[in-house]
């Protein structure tokens, strides 16, 4: 309890304190006719948002890049694409040697059945900040070209890196995500956040403190050791205290909820399928999500209690 209360109680101070950090500013972004494939026009929000703002989302959806895309996908076409979109992602990290986890709404895909939840239009993942710092050093801007079944000219991918990553201020709203793995031809991308020693924590007595720009806070022992598994067929790793951090950000009812999103669980497939009497559309974005039904899906669970030190 008493380390909970030192945790929050350094958030606070951190919050004061925002504005007397010694904050990296962006220079200079990736533009359209630097990278553009296909489009003759740029699609992104870049116009309209603060010229400090790295990374700019389509004009027509938040989760697609208008550099290379000019429409969204229809639901069928997204999952798809979302799927190759991750394992490609995951393969490149591993083969790069660089250690990535899944975190957020797709840990929570992850949690039911090991796959994408069907209504989510992005990838949340995480690294440490010394981790991309290397990928900064040798593969910011890199382009993957990826063989994909059904695909016969293969698809290419870009990761791309916020020059802002660095940053010691832990609050810049305009560039929360550090980087982001991005399909040059549907424009749809997964948002990589770093995690970072919490100084201000650690300073107060808080061991193993972390943040994220993003404003999300952890312990080591929550996240580490990772732990391996399986997200869409592929080789993933997952935080050590994995149910706790759902709880922690979606509520202890996320965990069992089987109707959700338009969407119902169907125990017997392990499936969340659409339910029949709500039309999905295209711009279809979650809303507040509907307590009915619950049912326990068959993942083991490590115990509640969370370890007093980071294993070993």
């Amino acid at each position: 309890m008493l380390i909970r209360l030192l945790y929050w109680l350094s958030l606070a101070i951190s919050l004061l304190c925002w504005g007397l950090f010694d904050r990296v500013g962006v220079k200079a972004d990736a533009d359209f006719e630097s990278v553009r494939v296909r489009l003759n026009k740029d699609h992104s929000g870049k116009r309209g948002d603060p010229k400090e703002k790295y990374f700019h989302e389509s004009v027509f959806h938040p989760h697609y890049d208008g550099r290379f895309a000019d429409r969204q996908l229809n639901y069928e076409d997204r999952k798809s694409h979302l799927v190759a979109l991750v394992q490609t992602y995951l393969f490149t990290m591993q083969d790069i040697g660089a250690e990535t986890w899944l975190m957020h709404g797709t840990l929570m895909g992850w949690w039911w059945n090991r796959k994408i939840l069907p209504w989510d239009s992005d990838i949340d993942v995480q690294m440490t900040v010394d981790t991309l710092e290397f990928l900064a050093s040798y593969y910011n801007m890199s382009v993957f070209h990826y063989h994909l079944p059904n695909i016969p000219d293969g698809r290419d991918y870009m990761f791309e890196i916020n020059p802002g990553f660095a940053t010691v201020g832990p609050f810049d709203k305009l560039n929360m995500i550090d980087a982001r793995w991005i399909d040059m031809e549907t424009g749809l991308f997964i948002d990589v956040t770093t995690v970072r020693p919490n100084t201000t924590a650690r300073a107060m007595g808080v061991e193993g403190a972390l943040q994220c720009k993003d404003k999300h806070h952890y312990l080591e022992q929550d996240l580490f050791p990772l732990r391996d598994s399986v997200f869409e067929e592929t080789p993933v790793k997952i935080p050590f205290q994995y149910s706790w951090l759902l709880e922690e950000e979606y509520s202890k009812a996320s965990l069992t909820r089987t109707e959700f999103e338009r969407h119902e669980w169907n125990a017997t497939t392990m499936e969340w399928v659409p339910m029949k009497s709500v039309p999905l559309h295209n711009d279809f974005e979650p809303s507040i999500p509907l307590l009915l039904k619950t049912f326990t899906p068959g993942i083991n669970r490590p115990q509640k209690t969370r370890p007093k030190s980071r294993p070993t």
